[in-house]
């Protein structure tokens, strides 16, 4: 992913690509000839206006730091961080310092889930009841330290509140490893957002069909955007019925007009970049900060405990200010979590993990 950072800064109007760290050099040439470091102190002493972190995910907390520590504005790849406190410490440095700090969700940027959100905010599809995504693919190498839930459902988590407007009330997740590694190939998620609204994801790392699959589901239809072609189309409830009996029972409701847009479409990563761009020289140009990415921290970090538990887990009081109602089911807010205990929630609901309180030689720990 650096490589692909190095090849859209290296042509970015208004930015200098002054080097990089890199252990493997730059066999491909994507850094266009700027020079490669064998360290970060080395890099921060080229005085650079702000940083792309895109190493492991288990380095960003230390890079983020020390790049807060000099005064350096950074954009963090997703997810923001390890953990959540590794996450919180980097927003809390940032912030201190007044720096700029934005995460790689990148799907904010694909033309299709711009116009989805568009349309939504507009109204087009009335209520909003489902959201539905599918994120599923071969088995990715450059990946190590993280499983799945951390490396792909982040996306789903993420656009799923920004393109709702909404947050996460409760979920419940399932997990499996089948590949070998200390983490997780494949999640299932279902969970209600603090309006009501029925969330579902499934991700896996298992498929040998790559998959990018957004749908949402409301009182006038439904959208469904592919984000590997960047295509949004519509699928709009019937405004006449049929007098086929048996198949108006099966469908439910009436199937209307369907509607593929056409719109510009641009490499997400290249608007990205100039959102960020121009963020780091004082506009409100929106991208996504890191305090939105210590939020889908929390919520993944809530899947990964739920898999765990094998329990349906609430929102809890955090800075938001939302108090979950209980471990079985709960609405508002999933914007913070901090001062969680789980295993205390599974104790105070008469729950210690999947069966009686002991623990489970079995279940996985992410």
């Amino acid at each position: 992913m650096g490589r692909n950072h190095a090849r859209v800064l290296a042509g970015l109007d208004g930015v200098e690509l002054i080097g990089a760290v890199d252990p493997a050099g730059d066999p491909s040439g994507s850094l266009h000839g700027a020079p490669v470091l064998e360290g970060l102190a080395q890099l921060l002493a080229l005085r650079p206006d702000y940083v792309v972190v895109a190493c492991p995910t288990a380095h960003h907390e230390e890079v983020g730091l020390q790049l807060a520590a000099n005064g350096v504005c950074a954009l963090i790849e997703k997810p923001l961080a390890h953990s959540v406190a590794a996450a919180e410490r980097l927003v809390d440095a940032f912030e201190a310092r007044g720096l700029v700090a934005g995460v790689g969700h990148i799907e904010r940027f694909n033309p299709a889930l711009q116009q989805l959100r568009a349309r939504l905010e507009a109204g087009e599809l009335g209520e909003v009841y489902q959201v539905v995504t599918r994120r599923q693919g071969p088995f990715p190498h450059r990946i190590a330290d993280v499983g799945v839930v951390k490396d792909l459902a982040t996306h789903d988590i993420d656009l799923t509140s920004w393109i709702t407007g909404r947050s996460y009330a409760s979920l419940s997740a399932r997990t499996l490893s089948k590949s070998g590694r200390p983490h997780e190939d494949m999640v299932a998620v279902v969970g209600e957002l603090d309006d009501g609204t029925m969330v579902s994801h499934l991700v896996n790392w298992l498929s040998p069909l790559k998959e990018r699959f957004t749908a949402v589901t409301g009182e006038r239809g439904c959208f469904v955007a592919d984000t590997l072609t960047a295509d949004l189309s519509f699928h709009a409830n019937g405004a006449v019925t049929t007098e086929w009996e048996a198949l108006r029972a099966f469908r439910g409701v009436a199937e209307g007009d369907m509607i593929r847009y056409a719109f510009p479409k641009r490499e997400p990563l290249a608007v990205e970049h100039e959102r960020f761009r121009d963020a780091v020289v004082g506009e409100d140009s929106g991208i996504v900060t890191a305090r939105e990415g210590l939020r889908t921290v929390r919520v993944s970090t809530a899947v990964l405990e739920s898999a765990r538990l094998g329990l349906v887990l609430p929102g809890h009081a955090g800075a938001d200010g939302f108090d979950g109602t209980g471990a079985s089911g709960a609405s508002g807010a999933m914007a913070d979590w901090e001062a969680w205990d789980p295993e205390a929630e599974a104790r105070a609901v008469g729950l210690g993990g999947r069966h009686d309180g002991a623990a489970d030689a079995e279940d996985p720990v992410p």
